[in-house]
């Protein structure tokens, strides 16, 4: 029988461990975009990743449509590195400041058209001691789902001069 270094050292057991700081993001990622995804990943340099997606009412209230279900937007979100939690939020008040007191993030983070005037949640953030952090993956709106939508719509195309940039991919 071989008996390990530190076998029956109970000091090991008390290992304290450290809880890695969370960052939770939010919208409607109705279609999830590229922009979408810079946000994601850049927030996770900061922490976890919880994302608060909104639901089908509120996208309805705000769009007048759905394109993609919450549970379509959720299972790829879900599959994003760095994301620990996909969640919906009651947001008929139009905020995700319940989500914000459920899971009590170290972080909310906002992407690069959000700013303190356009964000309900930023008094509930200080409250609680949640730090805001704006211009998350970039300073600027990259894509809108809307527009996105919009061109598939419209039957919007790429012009020559883009798809010949792109044309060996």
């Amino acid at each position: 029988m071989t008996i390990a270094s530190g076998m029956f050292d109970k000091s090991k057991e008390k290992k304290e461990t450290t809880k890695k700081p969370t960052v939770m993001v939010s919208g409607g990622f109705d279609p999830v975009h590229v922009g979408h995804i810079r946000l994601i990943l850049e927030a996770a340099k900061f922490g976890d990743v919880i994302i608060i997606a909104n639901s089908d009412k509120w996208l309805f209230r705000k769009k007048g449509f759905v394109f993609m279900t919450f549970d379509q937007r959720k299972e790829i979100l879900d599959a994003i590195k760095g994301v620990v939690l996909v969640d919906s939020v009651d947001d008929k008040d139009g905020t995700v400041c319940e989500a914000i007191r459920t899971h009590k993030p170290t972080y909310f983070a906002n992407g690069g058209d959000r700013r303190k005037a356009n964000t309900p949640e930023v008094n509930l953030c200080k409250e609680l001691g949640v730090e805001m952090l704006w211009g998350v993956g970039g300073d600027k709106k990259s894509e809108s789902s809307s527009d996105l939508v919009k061109k598939a719509r419209n039957f919007d195309v790429f012009d020559e001069q883009t798809i010949n940039q792109h044309s060996d991919r």
